[in-house]
């Protein structure tokens, strides 16, 4: 019966399930994205390996705001720790900078990452074609470089890089460099694109290319990837460098060191907060759906006060009549959520398609809980509807026109 009623008004149906199909369709679309962009920082921090340190100066702030970083990392304290933090396996400095990579017409834009020979190490990302750089050329200050796999492509193509020349240009001009290796494919590691980087040695990019006497961060190692040793190691690092930058008790350190699970945290606790978000955003438009079932339940009751009459003379129940409406404004909502559930899986899949950065992920969780909510919205909306109906006087309700 409560379907027949239903059918009966196929486009005020169809109208008072669009709010509901709106919001769900936010949430499923609003989740699969937020579901995509997690699993593939996890899968990129997973990359990278639990056990990892980073060593950068602390950061300067202005009403809340990052304005600065201080400089207080040299080259020299990164071999300190490198030697004397026996907590650690490999320890690398390192400067970073965009540039403009040029090779005779063509040109793209890199990531242009000063280092040591223990980058390969450090982050788990191997020369594919070619060699790396070794310690004589990071001594020598050589014009050498290991191409990003897409930097390479966007400049050689399908043709051999070992062994040409490159431009790296900067605000401040440019260098020769022959390439001598090529990177594997890796996609993102953390947050750096790595088959975006161009990587030369560090001392050629703080002297020759930058003009730098102070470093941007120190990416260690521990040991194991136990929380005991990682701890062990940040201690050891940071007594180290109080020491060197001669920093007396209860002074504030002038760097920070943070482990890879930290920055894991920090992200679960910034997705979590979008998610919260997201969510309140989708939930604020199942609201106004809900509200426009109730519109339309309240409507339906007038129309069918006489219906109602007849019903309840023949022997009907108040609770008869109520389940009959709130099994109407349950199904007027479930189907606005599962046509939702379909029109945000297909708005997540086409921004997937269009964008080619954002990965999607629909999950069975997120399916049951949009059609769920829809559910509930749907009950609460008709309550009051069909509490109205079940009240109408049966003589009155037959005498209404």
């Amino acid at each position: 019966m409560a379907l027949r009623s239903l059918m009966i008004h196929p486009l005020r149906t169809f109208l008072a399930t669009l709010g509901v199909l709106i919001g769900v369709g936010a949430v499923v679309a609003a989740m699969a994205i937020l579901e995509g962009m997690s699993s593939r920082m996890r899968d990129a921090f997973t990359s990278m390996g639990s056990n990892k340190l980073f060593v950068t100066p602390v950061t300067q702030r202005r009403g809340g705001r990052v304005i600065a970083s201080i400089d207080s990392l040299k080259l020299d304290d990164s071999t300190a720790i490198s030697r004397q933090c026996t907590t650690l396996r490999h320890a690398m400095p390192q400067v970073q900078s965009g540039g403009t990579v040029k090779f005779l017409s063509k040109n793209t834009s890199a990531s242009i990452l000063g280092a040591t020979e223990a980058y390969q190490d450090v982050n788990n990302h191997h020369v594919i074609d070619g060699s790396f750089f070794d310690k004589s050329d990071i001594q020598g200050q050589a014009q050498v470089a290991v191409l990003g796999s897409k930097v390479k492509k966007d400049l050689f193509g399908g043709r051999p890089a070992i062994g040409e020349r490159v431009k790296i240009m900067t605000p401040a001009g440019g260098k020769m460099f022959s390439v001598v290796g090529v990177m594997e494919e890796k996609g993102n590691v953390g947050f750096t694109a790595v088959d975006e980087q161009v990587i030369i040695p560090i001392t050629t990019a703080m002297d020759k290319l930058y003009g730098l006497k102070f470093i941007n961060a120190v990416v260690a190692e521990s040991q194991s990837a136990a929380d005991p040793d990682i701890e062990k190691a940040k201690d050891e690092i940071k007594r180290l460098l109080r020491q060197r930058h001669k920093i007396r008790a209860g002074q504030q350190d002038d760097f920070q060191v943070q482990s890879q699970k930290e920055f894991v945290q920090q992200f679960g606790t910034f997705t979590n907060i979008v998610g919260v978000v997201l969510l309140s955003i989708a939930g604020i438009s199942l609201v106004v759906g809900g509200t426009g079932i109730m519109n339309i339940m309240l409507v339906s009751v007038t129309e069918r006060t006489r219906e109602i009459g007849v019903r309840m003379a023949m022997g009907a129940q108040r609770s008869d009549v109520l389940k009959q409406f709130l099994v109407e404004a349950s199904i007027v909502s479930f189907l606005g959520g599962a046509v939702g559930v379909a029109m945000g899986w297909g708005l997540a899949t086409t921004i997937e398609k269009v964008t080619r950065v954002i990965e999607v992920i629909t999950t069975t969780g997120s399916i049951i809980m949009a059609l769920g909510m829809a559910t509930v919205v749907g009950i609460v909306s008709g309550l009051y509807p069909a509490w109205k109906a079940s009240r109408l006087d049966p003589v009155e309700a037959l005498r209404y026109e």
